[in-house]
């Protein structure tokens, strides 16, 4: 037991200085400890993590040479009952599951700041087709536009009535802390929704998020060092912070200062840099199997009983963690 444990110290301390995405980003499966969010979405990891299937009765997982279909067990479990809910009641045939997270969180080599903690999923505007997808057309179809070409406005020809069904029953599950979309989507059910508007305001509008849209749900109950994003402001979002993204001002470049001096190259985020507890999680040993952490396997408490003694890394060994600031955001823009 000694060893085993000093060399799962060993391992954390010769990971500490690496760049964290070379970490998280070579990770295949997860860590085999009891679930947790550790961290901020856009600084933390993923304890525990599952993986939605590939294919389910009423979702399909895309671009799965990325390796990011794993969340936390309650993300997971929410994107499966929206899509099994859709289906029942809004006339969606389906997801289309983009990213959600890699194996144990933590940056990834390209693309997200976020989808850092298991904790966000993006889900295609596309609807599912009524057949199974092959593997070469999950890496190469692209997600369909809902804008009309060089506009911000929805273009009727593609959105329809389930479209916003769809997107209003997702912000109405009360574990999800916002929905993030492109303003013009925004605008299209601000001025068209006709049922209950009481969940209006978690859609908020952000830069992209015209093909797909951006799932957040909350840090689950009673977990130590998650930090959930502050609430969104009260109210429907149908206001002047609404107005403000159809003015030049979002959209305009940066203006260059005079005598700017070029910026020194960004320093690459380290494992050390993440909550203390990510080093744990970097360093736990993984399951035997994929199929082993499959949603629907209900593994993760029976494997983590079983290693947690082995791995020295029980739940209450975790170290403190240090939360992060709030995400910046561009500055000036409403709160979103």
């Amino acid at each position: 037991m000694i060893a085993i444990v000093a060399s799962a110290a060993g391992m954390q301390t010769a990971m500490a200085d690496q760049p964290a995405k070379q970490v998280f980003g070579a990770a295949k499966l997860p860590a085999v400890l009891p679930a947790r969010a550790i961290g901020f979405y856009s600084k933390g990891c993923l304890a525990g993590g599952i993986a939605i299937p590939t294919d389910g009765p009423t979702w399909q997982a895309m671009r799965l040479s990325r390796n990011r279909r794993w969340g936390h067990p309650d993300l997971i479990a929410l994107v499966e009952k929206l899509s099994r809910e859709a289906a029942a009641k809004d006339g969606w045939p389906g997801l289309l599951v983009g990213d959600i997270a890699q194996p144990r969180g933590g940056p990834m080599l390209s693309g997200h700041a976020s989808h850092q903690v298991g904790l966000d999923a993006d889900i295609w505007l596309t609807p599912m087709p009524q057949r199974t997808l092959t593997a070469a057309e999950r890496e190469n179809i692209s997600a369909t536009s809902m804008l009309r070409k060089n506009t911000l406005q929805v273009d009727d020809r593609v959105w329809t009535p389930a479209h916003a069904r769809l997107l209003m029953r997702a912000a109405s599950y009360p574990e999800v802390e916002r929905i993030f979309i492109h303003p013009g989507i925004k605008k299209k059910l601000c001025d068209t929704w006709k049922g209950d508007r009481s969940a209006m305001g978690k859609l908020r509008p952000y830069y992209g998020h015209h093909y797909h849209f951006h799932i957040r749900i909350k840090c689950p109950p009673g977990t130590s060092g998650c930090r959930s994003q502050n609430p969104p402001p009260s109210g429907s979002g149908c206001d002047k912070s609404l107005a403000w993204w159809f003015t030049d001002e979002p959209w305009a470049p940066a203006k260059p200062k005079k005598n700017d001096k070029p910026k020194p190259r960004k320093r690459e985020i380290q494992l050390s840099d993440l909550p203390q507890a990510c080093s744990v999680v970097a360093a736990a040993p993984g399951p035997a199997s994929e199929a082993e952490v499959t949603f629907g396997a209900d593994p993760i408490a029976r494997i983590a009983r079983a290693n947690a003694n082995a791995a020295g890394v029980a739940a209450s060994a975790f170290p403190a963690v240090p939360l992060p600031g709030r995400i910046p955001l561009p500055v000036p823009r409403p709160v979103n």
